[in-house]
């Protein structure tokens, strides 16, 4: 008997059209398997499985549905929302409660790893190498002076807890640092001031693959705009070079570090990490744990470089997920 896969997709956040195209890429990829899949849409006013464009609501208490007088279960939940609550770790400790397998890490390590400044907490205690930062909660007295004292000049003003590069900016004088700041704060009540690390940047998917941690072909990303913005990675204003044109010293130096930043994490699933090499050494911006997963996304590039496809990917996923429970 076929299990049945629900695939979610939407979300909370500014980043929730983009969920719904990498899940509606997941689902057409899963298709015509050996799995029954199903679009599930998570909006704060409602949650819904979607067939067709008629929309069956989803019944919170046991994430089941009625379809024809015929009540639906999910084997396996397929994460595919970026930001809250998927990548957060919201949804996924509501569905461990359940029972349900789902594709990502525990919902301690989403919750962990979507906070930036938790992260790099974590991971400068391991020795890995991350730029000077000033952290701001809302309401916060702002003393422009001492934080640029701090970080320098030009700097990166960034929500804490948000993707996509919505709300970043780049800060090269004092007048300005005001108006990023409020920028951020537009997108969460905290936000991470980071110093500018010049330098080659690279972003590096380490995901489980036949029960295995997989270090993906590295990314060089070179930007058209300032720095990788929203419009550099959705808008084609950006050129992803895949493998990277870096030496085979900073490769194995970049995937020696993404694969330790996996497992001090206690990463599972799927992971994109962004690097930035400053002298041949990589330097730990953020990672992603529900990365981009249609064609054109960075993770499924290096995928293909590395000869596995879309439709291999996913199920590897489904199959990891119900193997684990």
């Amino acid at each position: 008997m076929k299990k049945n896969i629900a695939i979610i997709m939407g979300g909370y956040s500014s980043e929730y059209e983009i969920s719904l195209k990498s899940g509606q890429v997941v689902f057409s990829e899963l298709e015509n398997t050996d799995f029954n899949v199903y679009q599930v849409h998570i909006f704060r006013d409602k949650w819904v499985l979607v067939i067709d464009d008629v929309e069956y609501p989803i019944n919170k208490h046991d994430f089941s549905t009625i379809i024809n007088s015929k009540k639906i279960t999910f084997d396996c939940v397929f994460n595919a929302i970026h930001g809250t609550p998927g990548e957060d770790g919201k949804l996924l400790a509501y569905l461990e409660l359940l029972g349900i397998p789902h594709t990502s890490a525990p919902f301690y390590q989403m919750a962990l790893t979507f906070n930036k400044r938790d992260t790099l907490s974590v991971v400068r205690a391991y020795g890995i190498n991350v730029a000077t930062s000033v952290y701001l909660d809302k309401g916060d007295k702002i003393d422009a002076t001492k934080i640029i004292n701090k970080v320098g000049l030009p700097c990166f003003v960034k929500p804490n807890k948000a993707g996509s590069s919505f709300g970043i900016s780049k800060v090269y004088d004092k007048d300005n640092l005001h108006l990023a700041i409020d920028k951020a704060f537009q997108e969460d009540s905290e936000i991470l001031i980071e110093s500018f690390l010049d330098g080659t940047e690279v972003s590096v998917g380490v995901i489980e693959y036949n029960k295995k941690i997989e270090v993906l072909p590295i990314t060089e990303i070179v930007s058209d705009n300032d720095f990788f913005d929203y419009e550099a990675k959705y808008l084609g204003e950006s050129q992803e070079i895949t493998p990277a044109r870096i030496s085979e010293e900073e490769k194995v130096k970049v995937e020696e570090v993404a694969k330790k930043v996996y497992k001090v994490l206690n990463m599972k699933g799927f992971s994109r990490s962004e690097y930035i090499l400053v002298n041949g050494e990589p330097y730990f911006l953020e990672l992603n744990s529900v990365p981009g997963l249609t064609k054109e996304s960075i993770l499924p590039q290096q995928a293909a470089v590395a000869g596995i496809t879309l439709k291999d990917l996913f199920l590897n996923a489904v199959r990891q997920a119900l193997d684990s429970f």
